[in-house]
């Protein structure tokens, strides 16, 4: 589904340069683990990990090579399990195992059962070339999927697209994923041009604010983000009052600050993480600054409502998925019925649902395939699809590779839940 907003294209050649440099450096990194081995020691996803990582000894030499064996399918994911953005790597393969358990408790998918090794890459590019490469050329992984985040994917898709292994509902909006030179990459969510061209439209429209600053994180996701900022507000003849920047896995914001503090922006439109973001809004709320503050899906909003605690109310997320407790929603519903059967203990959220949308997404794919599936089929089917309903909850691709151009926006409450609005207020 084509973007509202329009978008520039990076050619594969060019990424594939890039991802040549790091696989060389990659290969002089000490391994990255599975989550089990390296993940937040102890944790439920780590076990989890470690119970269904391996593959069996007994596979035969086809089935290791894509992932597909007589009794399972074995995908892979390369996210963030250690370090500030682990939340996300966390939710985002905690949604797509309840998808997998949902359908393998149904016996699987024409008699095969899925699996997810996960790996973690702790928000790092390097690692998720390493990580990318050990589990296609090691574990012979059928397709990767929930992969967090943008510079990890920038450097683990041309590794994908030489081996030809399908790359599916990556967790960022970046703009070159979205490239259609790009063969083996499906897209779920809406861009981050979407997400922000909707900030720049509430701020506009709803509030009259002309005010806007930007904060970013230095990397090609943050980038990517403040790009999109650039141009809704270009299409009004606007430009931002002040920037502020920040270092990746850090947050060392306070340089960002002074630098947005400069321009006295009525908004500040934030591009980053739920730590580096929380500390930035705590401590601008601390030092007497109170702009209206709103920031992109990525951010992992139960992770920041957490980080915030009663210092969020205010604070305005742009989503991509519906409302995740919104029972009455079909798949609201089969998504809470699938996430309490597989976790009891999992609370629901934004990251999670877009994984089980991501693992529901990959199960649709193989079903249409029937039981010889093999990745160009899988392609196919999802590339040329004009209509995938999941639920209620509707992809359409065949023009493009996006599902969904859908952006919700919600806002923290004085009790320091999610709220869903249709507009912006300043009673908000």
């Amino acid at each position: 589904m084509k973007s509202s907003a329009p978008h520039t294209s990076l050619s594969i050649g060019a990424v594939c340069v890039l991802a040549t440099l790091l696989v060389v450096l990659a290969v002089a990194c000490s391994n990255t683990g599975s989550v089990g081995e390296s993940g937040p020691n102890g944790s439920p996803v780590a076990q989890q990990a470690q119970q269904t990582s391996p593959l069996q000894q007994s596979s035969d030499a086809a089935g290791q090579m894509n992932g597909v064996f007589d009794d399972r399918v074995v995908f892979g994911q390369s996210a963030a399990f250690s370090g500030p953005a682990q939340e996300l790597g966390t939710n985002m393969r905690i949604g797509i195992m309840a998808a997998f358990h949902e359908v393998n408790e149904r016996g699987g998918i024409h008699g095969r059962t899925l699996e997810l090794v996960s790996r973690d890459d702790a928000y790092e590019p390097e690692a998720a070339v390493t990580n990318t490469l050990q589990l296609i050329e090691e574990e012979g992984v059928f397709a990767l999927i929930g992969e967090v985040g943008t510079p990890t994917s920038r450097s683990a898709t041309p590794v994908a697209a030489d081996e030809g292994v399908p790359f599916i509902a990556p967790f960022t909006g970046a703009e070159f994923l979205r490239d259609d030179d790009w063969a083996n990459i499906i897209n779920l969510r809406a861009s981050y041009y979407q997400e922000t061209e909707e900030m720049v439209a509430r701020l506009t429209q709803d509030l009259g604010i002309s005010r806007i600053g930007v904060l970013y994180q230095d990397d090609s996701y943050g980038r990517a983000g403040y790009r999109g900022v650039r141009m809704a507000l270009d299409r009004r003849e606007m430009e931002p009052v002040s920037i502020g920047l920040y270092p990746r896995n850090t947050t060392a914001v306070k340089t960002a600050l002074l630098d947005l503090n400069l321009g006295s922006p009525e908004a500040v439109i934030m591009i980053g993480a739920y730590e580096p973001v929380a500390a930035l809004i705590e401590l601008a709320r601390y030092t007497g600054a109170d702009p209206i503050f709103l920031t992109v899906s990525f951010v992992g909003s139960n992770a920041l409502a957490n980080e915030l605690g009663a210092g969020g109310e205010g604070v305005y997320v742009t989503q991509v998925v519906p409302f995740p407790t919104d029972g009455s929603t079909p798949v609201v519903s089969s998504y809470l019925n699938a996430l309490s059967a597989y976790d009891r203990f999992a609370d629901p959220g934004f990251v999670s649902f877009e994984g089980y949308l991501a693992g529901r997404l990959a199960i649709e794919g193989l079903e249409r395939c029937g039981p010889s599936v093999d990745r160009a089929c899988f392609l196919d089917i999802l590339n040329s699809s004009n209509e995938i309903d999941i639920d209620g909850f509707k992809l359409r691709f065949g023009d493009d590779n996006q599902g969904s151009d859908e952006v919700f926006i919600t806002v923290i409450g004085k009790d320091g839940e999610y709220h869903p609005v249709s507009t912006l207020s300043r009673d908000n």
